[in-house]
């Protein structure tokens, strides 16, 4: 009974076969056309596995394939798998287990079959056999799509933080470049204010001890008339003296440098004027030359009052302040030769005329609640060889300008200062009020000469 189904069977399987075949043939042009999209673009290697996991889990589920197309199924897996039929290496079949017999039969009529045609062939019969096949794949296509641009995504992310991350690196290694670059320079720098310091320090030290060599004998004096009992204190007060006068110095020689680089730019300008309607070099040339023999020779740089030409070199004063104000007052006020008031709109004039033991005057003032104008001034004898001034045919003492006259802050702290006799002659101690309209000043002061 099981083999006459065995044998209808197989007629009916030749039988389909040939209506099939007869059937396909209208329809031949168009599978022609879809030949080659039958792999969706899958390799072969892959749309065969997808077919294969296809068939083992749908077979009898999801689709029923004919007997006959179970059977070449079947057979093109084992060709694929185990390569073609061998009966001498392939285990022996009952002659009542048809099914095994049908397929080793299939198997063997694939004779020598390549194993790509085998899975080719594997692939069309299961899509032609089965209309959820194609769903199946394209599924598959679309996930492995979206798998494949998950993974560009993920390419593309990782390179893109790989590349933000080389490009930290590198602003990284130029920000450390340019932090070096930059710690070096402020090292440089401040090296360079180091030595620019000590050479500061250096010159200080070399002016003023060339300072207080000139100064050391007036400036002893003087503190050992304001502290006679007390080196300490007289030690101290002459050091800021010496400070004093040489910031007095650097502020001359300050003035002196820029009345140079005035008269130098003018001679520049002269040249450029000539230059602008002259095309003639040499005529430049003489220009400058004739501006260079028409200015002043380059006033040194220590302390001597300008002078014109044939007249006595008059060194500078040195001038301090001190904030015992209240203590110099005090002690002026019980001399009354030492308090004088200067009216309001006034200039008083105090003469002070230079001793023959005496090699430097000193003077020191102060004034009760306001500001005063101060000045001094040499006034030369005709008999130390000046020549007096005229005017209107009256003659005029040649005076000599010491200090000008300014306003200081007299009712603050204690003027001061002291002046190397220039020859023999009269001080003029100028007392100006001249601005005021309304107050008269009240001055405390006191004048005394040393050797």
């Amino acid at each position: 009974m099981y083999g006459y189904n065995s044998t209808q069977g197989c007629a009916g399987i030749t039988q389909h076969r040939e209506m099939q075949g007869r059937a396909a043939e209208p329809q031949q042009q168009p599978e022609q056309q879809q030949s080659s999209d039958w792999n969706w673009g899958f390799s072969l290697e892959e749309i065969f596995r997808l077919a294969l996991k296809f068939f083992k889990e749908m077979n009898g589920k999801a689709f029923n394939p004919t007997y006959e197309e179970n059977l070449r199924l079947v057979a093109l897996h084992k060709q694929v798998s185990l390569g073609p039929f061998n009966p001498n290496t392939s285990p022996e079949i009952g002659f009542f287990d048809v099914l095994g017999n049908d397929r080793r039969k299939e198997w063997a009529r694939l004779g020598s079959m390549a194993k790509e045609d085998a899975m080719e062939d594997f692939v069309k019969l299961l899509n032609s056999c089965c209309s959820l096949f194609a769903p199946y794949v394209t599924s598959h296509k679309i996930e492995k799509e979206e798998q494949g641009r998950r993974l560009r995504e993920e390419e593309e992310r990782l390179r893109a933080e790989r590349e933000e991350q080389e490009r930290q690196d590198e602003e990284k290694k130029q920000q450390l470049k340019l932090e070096e670059e930059r710690r070096k320079q402020e090292e440089e720098v401040r090296r360079k204010q180091e030595e620019d310091l000590l050479l500061l320090l250096e010159q200080k030290q070399q002016i003023m001890a060339a300072l207080n060599a000139q100064t050391t004998v007036q400036f002893l004096r003087y503190a050992q008339q304001q502290f006679p009992d007390s080196p300490e204190q007289q030690q101290l007060l002459i050091q800021q003296l010496q400070e004093q006068h040489y910031r007095q110095y650097i502020q001359q020689a300050y003035q002196v440098q820029q009345v140079e680089q005035k008269q130098q730019d003018s001679a520049v300008t002269q040249a450029a004027q000539v230059t602008s309607h002259s095309d003639d070099m040499e005529s430049v040339k003489n220009a400058i030359n004739q501006s260079e023999s028409q200015s002043p020779e380059p006033k040194p740089c220590h302390l001597f009052l300008d002078r014109s030409p044939g007249e006595v070199a008059v060194l500078a004063p040195s001038m301090w302040t001190r904030p015992q104000i209240k203590e110099f007052k005090e002690k002026m006020a019980q001399d009354a030769e030492s308090v004088i008031t200067v009216g309001r709109g006034e200039v008083l004039t105090v003469r002070v005329p230079t001793h023959e033991d005496g090699a430097y005057l000193f003077w020191e003032f102060a004034t009760d609640h306001y500001d005063i104008g101060f000045g001094l001034h040499f006034e030369w004898p005709n008999s130390d060889g000046m020549t007096a001034r005229t005017c209107n045919g009256t003659s005029v003492p040649n005076v000599t300008e010491v200090v000008p006259i300014y306003r200081r802050d007299s009712h603050e702290e204690v003027y001061a200062g002291s002046h190397h006799y220039p020859g023999q002659g009269v001080y003029l101690l100028r007392f100006d009020n001249s601005y005021s309209l309304w107050r008269s000043k009240v001055v405390y002061y006191r004048v005394y000469y040393t050797r």
